[in-house]
């Protein structure tokens, strides 16, 4: 009898007893991104020159071209590259702007010129800068590789300043053209086509931006020589691309060109910087 009864007690208290709480878990909540100090300026800065610079009229971005910038700035100057990466792409877009505008009517007469008097839209805006902005996001998640993508990133804006120069320069005041690819004479404005004036002005852009990047401390003075020569090597290719393939490939516009163009040259003077001149 007394193993039943404490069967009995026991069965009552255990129905007595209160059931266990279910542990529920909270659902899981997304946190607001942090905006960092330096996010907060782009926007503010980029915003109230994008506001300035439509209010003044400016021309030398489209309206939509003028959002992607907007857009562009606020990258650059919010990722590792800050101040620094962000004036030299400003220095690209005031020199090459200035580069269009040379005998433009002359260029215009000849069918050479820009379209839409130079004004950049936004395929202009990513086929010069959109490796550029590659660098600078990269860092965010590299930040072990922040020495060498200063200097890819330097090296694809000065290869973009030296072709916009070559080319403008070479419209304005080649006297003697000669096709990359056969080094057959051409008339200025023919895709691919190089002349002593315009590579001596590219190879001035190139030196440019260099010098700029060292001068506001972007990268040292030793990656001076390795952009210039990534600059070079990267318009001769681009040269190569414009004679032997632009208007045969369908895909392969300008603009495109001009992408395969910074991306060449980043990679070149990334390359020499760490293999060749043991920089980093």
């Amino acid at each position: 009898m007394r193993p039943l009864l404490c069967l009995a007690l026991l069965g009552t208290a255990t129905a007595l007893m209160a059931p266990p709480r279910l542990q529920l878990r909270r659902p899981y909540q997304i946190q607001p991104a942090q905006m960092t100090p330096e996010l907060q300026t782009a926007l503010t800065l980029n915003t109230g020159l994008a506001v300035a610079g439509t209010l003044a009229g400016q021309k030398q971005l489209t309206p939509t071209g003028l959002v992607h910038a907007w857009a562009l700035g606020v990258i650059l100057w919010s990722s590792f590259v800050g101040w620094r990466g962000y004036s030299l792409c400003v220095l690209y877009l005031v020199v090459g702007s200035a580069a269009t505008k040379i005998k433009q009517k002359q260029k215009e007469a000849q069918g050479i010129a820009e379209g839409r008097g130079g004004a950049r839209g936004p395929e202009n805006v990513w086929g010069s800068a959109a490796t550029a902005a590659m660098c600078a996001l990269y860092g965010f998640r590299k930040p072990s590789l922040r020495p060498l993508l200063a200097v890819a990133y330097v090296s694809s804006l000065a290869t973009k300043l030296s072709d916009t120069l070559a080319s403008e320069v070479g419209k304005a005041y080649g006297k003697t053209c000669y096709l990359s690819t056969t080094l057959k004479r051409v008339p200025p404005g023919t895709e691919g086509a190089v002349s002593l004036e315009g590579t001596l002005a590219g190879f001035a852009g190139s030196v440019l931006a260099a010098a700029y990047a060292v001068a506001v401390g972007l990268t040292p003075r030793a990656a001076m020589a390795p952009v210039i020569i990534a600059a070079f090597v990267a318009t001769t290719c681009e040269s190569w691309l414009g004679a032997g393939a632009q208007g045969k490939v369908k895909w392969l516009t300008n603009e495109v060109i001009n992408f395969l163009n910074t991306l060449i040259g980043a990679g070149v003077g990334a390359a020499l910087s760490f293999r060749l001149f043991n920089l980093y």
